[in-house]
């Protein structure tokens, strides 16, 4: 874990960069998997759904990554996950369809997020893997356990 902790904190030294990701990471989390939620699936999985389709099924590889890297910042990136499933299905309420306003959340965040990256001087991270992707909900937490000396 600290290895990729490491990693992902060398683009995101600088405070305003550092508030800036603190409050978009979970939109943009939220927005990749509504989109991925979005996604037509097989008819194996219409039976179960809206319960099983790729954004649930990515949270659940995600979880059993989160769970390798470090049991407990799995535990503690719960409640995002939970944040997550309830903004999704907030969203499925609204009128305009599910990907669209995926797309709009995933867009204005990562606009956010340039623009921190901006003030830090430093390109993003993003598309350098999807481990490195990944590793933002779990940055911002052990950021929290060290504040409040809880290890990982």
């Amino acid at each position: 874990a600290d290895e990729w902790l490491i990693k992902y904190g060398r683009h995101h030294n600088h405070n305003a960069n550092r508030i800036i990701h603190s409050v978009t990471i979970p939109f943009v989390v939220m927005s990749l998997v509504g989109l991925l939620w979005s996604l037509p699936v097989p008819d194996a999985f219409n039976a179960a759904r809206p319960v099983l389709n790729w954004g649930t099924i990515f949270l659940m590889a995600a979880s059993v990554y989160y769970f390798i890297m470090s049991i407990s910042l799995a535990f503690g990136v719960l409640p995002l996950l939970a944040f997550v499933i309830f903004g999704i299905d907030w969203l499925q309420e609204l009128d305009v369809p599910l990907w669209l306003s995926s797309a709009a959340i995933l867009g204005i965040t990562w606009a956010g997020q340039r623009i921190g990256h901006q003030i830090e001087g430093q390109q993003p991270p993003l598309f350098e893997d999807i481990q490195t992707t990944m590793i933002g909900p779990v940055w911002l937490l052990a950021n929290i356990y060290k504040r409040f000396g809880i290890p990982y």
